[in-house]
């Protein structure tokens, strides 16, 4: 029988297996790559500044691939990634730091056990583990060091990376404003009432989001939408047409 890298019966996939639910984990990454102290990085080779969704939505992409894969596709998806990272530091002549590929394993756990929680109901203490679980291999795979190696431990380094590892900058003040570019000013106030409801206490301080009526309204909508079927509709007036087949695609894997 074919090894898959998360089980067919996982939470994880559950999680990842929803269009509505990578959005948010979208969401909730184009906030704190904009206020990571490495997000230099990111600047680097002119990709995210050109086209911060495609550089955003590819880092959630190579996630999703990962958690539908078999073991062996999921290993050559994760040995590619660190290939390309390998790439870039070769041609700035330095290293990442650890601590940022840890960020952003971090983000990816964090805004999954987020997303879903927000838009479907909360999860159990081992199905938080799962999560953890799946992206500590991912990590583990890509020879990360200094990784917790329980859920416990994890939340308590979330918790000091939070409040060590993110600035609000330069870097942070040109994203945004290349995030309204690219998405428009009604798609970019909706990016905004998301983080609102999804992002971590310090992130949201950090970008000056507090909080909002209108977010919790404009989830209650989303959430009837579904109920009455028009989210369909909903989803096509909202995404960035350069976007919409691939987004509306989300939904499509099997389980």
């Amino acid at each position: 029988m074919m090894k898959h890298f998360v089980a067919k019966d996982s939470i994880v996939r559950q999680i990842w297996g929803s269009g509505d639910t990578i959005l948010l984990i979208f969401a909730g990454a184009s906030a704190e790559f904009a206020l990571n102290k490495a997000v230099d990085w990111l600047y680097f080779t002119g990709r995210l500044p050109a086209d911060p969704l495609k550089r955003l939505f590819s880092t959630v992409s190579y996630a999703r691939q990962i958690v539908f894969s078999t073991y062996d596709e999921a290993m050559h998806a994760i040995d590619k990634i660190s290939s390309i990272h390998k790439g870039v530091e070769e041609q700035r002549g330095q290293q990442i730091p650890d601590w940022a590929y840890r960020d952003v394993l971090y983000m990816l756990m964090d805004y999954s056990i987020r997303s879903f929680e927000l838009l479907e109901r909360k999860l159990s203490t081992q199905e938080k583990e799962e999560v953890f679980n799946v992206f500590y291999r991912m990590g583990s795979r890509m020879a990360i060091k200094a990784l917790p190696t329980t859920f416990e431990d994890w939340q308590v380094m979330r918790t000091t990376a939070l409040e060590e590892n993110l600035i609000k900058g330069d870097f942070t003040i040109d994203l945004y404003k290349q995030y309204r570019k690219h998405l428009g000013w009604v798609r970019y106030m909706i990016l905004k009432q998301s983080q609102i409801l999804l992002l971590p206490t310090k992130v949201n301080q950090l970008l000056g989001l507090g909080k909002s009526i209108f977010a919790v309204l404009m989830l209650k909508l989303y959430k009837l939408s579904r109920l009455i079927r028009v989210k369909t509709i909903l989803k096509n007036a909202l995404l960035p047409a350069a976007y919409k087949k691939e987004i509306m695609a989300l939904d499509s894997y099997k389980r």
